[in-house]
């Protein structure tokens, strides 16, 4: 028997299953243990709605957008466009989003070499050319100029002055210089702005690696309510999203989707209200809520693409911060198919022999090494809980190089846990990771 949180019983155990790689992984515990699993809650995917399919409930919101006149109208007279989409590493459904957009700006009369597709990579690697196809289908791929945005590349910025907190704004050229701004993205949980989309397609999407810097530093970082969900009094949500309004931006369309990647709601108009109105539908979605925190937390990073590389994972281990006891024990089970991540993450390992020399160095305004604040992030993990990484791509060499304990299996962590923290240990599980947020409430 199966519960529609994903536990199966089958004779004296439980076999639990966690979003890992493209395939997901199975895990096998014994039936005594105690154990709760954190779910998105039930909700229906617009294809399954009646009389409605994803397409019609896009052109719905096309149609009649948050604060905005319909995308058919803000087109007219304008002769340029470029179109902001994620990256690989947000399984954002950008084909099914782009064609009704581009069908609306071709019957505006906008041609086809005047649109530009620039992908926000911040300070990710270049989308490679299958990653294209895979993101935006073959067609899209070989018809329209799709560019990476590098962040490094000062022909690909302009400046566009300090923000009220200080904060220098390169923006990439090719978004600045178009006469038509859109941005299409997913909102989901984010660890440290809260919620991704909206604004953040912007900045860090395509800002420069100086603003990155500024913007992912520990002024903003540090700060409590830099958190998964957290919108209020958020100071990294506040400030990209007084950069990306700044910069500008004609129309927004995101998408929020479910365990399955099923767009459940898509939401279209003004960079602000837009995202607020997703955010909160969003918000409503993931959150699971539960009466006590746990002895051992078993997580994930939400599988491919978001696993590929330890860098990535972190968030996988913030996702149990909340509902983690002092003291206790994460368990995170991530594919991590590419590696620890970028050249510059990997080294601050080798810089710094533990994780509190890490966060002494950070705090000098000097010291800059890019990726440092997912190091920071993973900080806040440390300062509450062991972490135990499960993975087939790092060796467990390597794994316990990176401040972090390696177990061979989800099943031997929680039996390394068990002898820590007693047999009677509460347990929880997170299957997708930092798809969930969960929330204790007495």
């Amino acid at each position: 028997h199966c519960s529609r949180r994903g536990i199966c019983r089958v004779n004296s155990s439980m076999q639990i299953s966690l979003d890992y790689g493209k395939q997901g992984l199975m895990v096998t515990l014994p039936d005594y243990l105690d154990v709760r699993t954190l779910a998105y809650k039930t909700a229906t995917p617009l294809a399954q709605q009646p009389n409605m399919t994803d397409r019609q409930a896009l052109q719905a919101v096309l149609d009649k957008p948050n604060n905005t006149p319909p995308l058919n109208e803000i087109i007219q007279g304008r002769s340029s466009v470029c179109i902001v989409i994620c990256d690989i590493t947000r399984p954002v459904p950008n084909q099914l989003m782009l064609e009704p957009i581009l069908e609306t700006l071709h019957a505006g009369g906008i041609e086809t070499q005047n649109i530009k597709i620039l992908i926000a990579t911040g300070l990710h690697r270049p989308s490679r050319p299958e990653e294209i196809v895979e993101m935006v289908g073959a067609e899209i791929a070989e018809k329209y100029n799709v560019i990476n945005h590098d962040a490094q590349d000062p022909h690909q910025l302009v400046y566009l002055g300090k923000s009220p907190r200080g904060v220098s704004m390169w923006i990439n050229t090719h978004y600045m210089e178009a006469d038509m701004k859109i941005t299409v993205g997913l909102i989901e949980p984010h660890f440290m702005a809260g919620f991704s989309g909206g604004r953040k397609l912007v900045c860090p999407g395509i800002a420069g690696i100086e603003t990155i810097r500024a913007w992912h530093s520990p002024r903003f970082l540090e700060h409590p309510n830099a958190a998964t969900g957290q919108l209020d009094g958020n100071p990294v949500h506040s400030e990209n999203t007084w950069i990306a309004s700044r910069a500008g931006c004609n129309f927004i369309v995101n998408v929020v989707i479910d365990a399955y990647r099923r767009p459940l709601k898509f939401v279209a108009g003004d960079q602000i209200s837009a995202f607020e109105e997703g955010a909160a539908f969003c918000q409503d979605i993931v959150i699971d809520r539960v009466d006590q925190e746990y002895d051992i937390v078993i997580t994930s990073s939400a599988g491919y693409p978001l696993d590929t590389t330890f860098y990535q994972s972190v968030k996988g281990m913030m996702a149990a911060v909340p509902i983690v006891k002092q003291g206790g024990s994460i368990i995170v089970a991530a594919s991590m198919t590419e590696g620890i991540g970028s050249d510059e993450f990997a080294s601050l390992f080798k810089r710094h022999p533990n994780i509190d020399d890490f966060m002494q160095a950070i705090m000098s305004p000097d010291y800059f090494v890019m990726d440092q604040w997912q190091l920071e992030m993973m900080a806040k993990v440390l300062r509450k809980a062991e972490v135990k990484v499960v993975t087939d791509g790092l060796s467990q060499e390597t794994i316990k190089q990176l401040f972090v304990d390696s177990a061979e299996s989800v099943e031997t962590a929680v039996d390394e846990a068990l002898r820590v923290h007693g047999q009677n240990a509460s347990i929880a599980v997170i299957p997708r990771g930092p798809y969930v947020i969960p929330e204790v409430v007495s």
